[in-house]
C-alpha cells in the first residue's frame, strides 16, 4: 500500500514536471499559449514516440483523474468574490452554460461512437 502511494506521489511529481517545463517554455518565449497547454502537449509526444512509458504516469493521472472534481472547489469558492458582477445576468449565464454544456454532451457523445464503431470495425 505504501509503495503503491509512493508511485503515485512519483508519478504527479512527473506530471508536474512537464507542467513546468510548458510553462518554462511560455515564459521563455512569451507565448499567448497556456504553459499546462503546451506542458500537455508535451507529455503526449513523449508518450505517443515512447520517450516517457505510459507505466510512468498511468496510476498518477488516473488519481489525479478520479479526484478531478476537488480541482474546481476552489474556482468555484473564488467565483464567490464576484457575485456582484452575476447578479444582472444571471439568468443570461444560466441559458448559456446549459447551452454549451449540451453541446459538449452531444460532441462527446458523437466523437465516442464514432470512434468505437471504427474500433469495432478494425476487430472484425
Amino acid at each position: 500500500m505504501v509503495q503503491k502511494i509512493l508511485r503515485i506521489i512519483v508519478q504527479i511529481g512527473v506530471l508536474f514536471l512537464f507542467f513546468l517545463i510548458g510553462l518554462g517554455i511560455q515564459k521563455l518565449f512569451n507565448l499567448i499559449i497556456p504553459g499546462s497547454v503546451i506542458g500537455l502537449v508535451l507529455l503526449f509526444l513523449c508518450l505517443f514516440f515512447n520517450i516517457v512509458p505510459e507505466a510512468w504516469v498511468k496510476d498518477g493521472a488516473g488519481f489525479m483523474t478520479r479526484h478531478l472534481i476537488l480541482f474546481f472547489i476552489p474556482a468555484t469558492v473564488g467565483i464567490m468574490n464576484y457575485f456582484d458582477l452575476f447578479i444582472g445576468s444571471g439568468y443570461m449565464l444560466v441559458i448559456i452554460t446549459i447551452i454549451s454544456s449540451l453541446i459538449v454532451l452531444v460532441t462527446a457523445g458523437l466523437v465516442s461512437e464514432k470512434l468505437a464503431r471504427r474500433k469495432d470495425s478494425h476487430h472484425v
